[in-house]
């Protein structure tokens, strides 16, 4: 039955929590939605969420509260010093946090032997992938 479906949605970047997110979760969850945010983790959190996916970029410090509240950590990698800066931010998270590496897109073919040896002795890790990339879809 469709209106049993569970119906989601992925609040993501640029930035969103540059923004107050309260009311617009509100909105979704009253009309049967589950939410879900990507963010840097360099802003304050708002909102009510179901999911919340922190991927940390090296520009702007992530919030050490909002990588702790975060279900899963997302680390985009472009060399092999990104495993230590990994590691870092994964002492930050809660226990059943999932870790997740992804390939920077532009050196991909470079860093996924990086990422397969990595993850071979840190099991803990995942790999993540960007599938519409893979798909070529925009």
């Amino acid at each position: 039955c469709l209106k049993s479906a569970i119906r989601s949605i992925v609040i993501t970047g640029g930035e969103p929590l540059m923004h107050q997110l309260n009311p617009l979760t509100k909105v979704l969850r009253n009309n049967g939605f589950s939410t879900h945010l990507e963010t840097s983790g360099a802003y304050p959190l708002s909102g009510h969420w179901d999911w919340i996916c922190c991927s940390p970029k090296k520009f702007k410090t992530s919030l050490d509260s909002l990588v702790y509240a975060a279900d899963e950590l997302k680390i985009i990698v472009s060399n092999k010093t990104d495993f230590t800066w990994a590691k870092k931010y994964a002492g930050k998270t809660k226990d059943n946090c999932k870790w997740l590496l992804q390939a920077e897109w532009n050196v991909q073919e470079k860093v996924m032997p990086l990422i397969f040896d990595f993850i071979k002795n840190n099991p803990e890790w995942q790999i993540s992938v960007q599938m519409h990339k893979y798909l070529n879809l925009p």
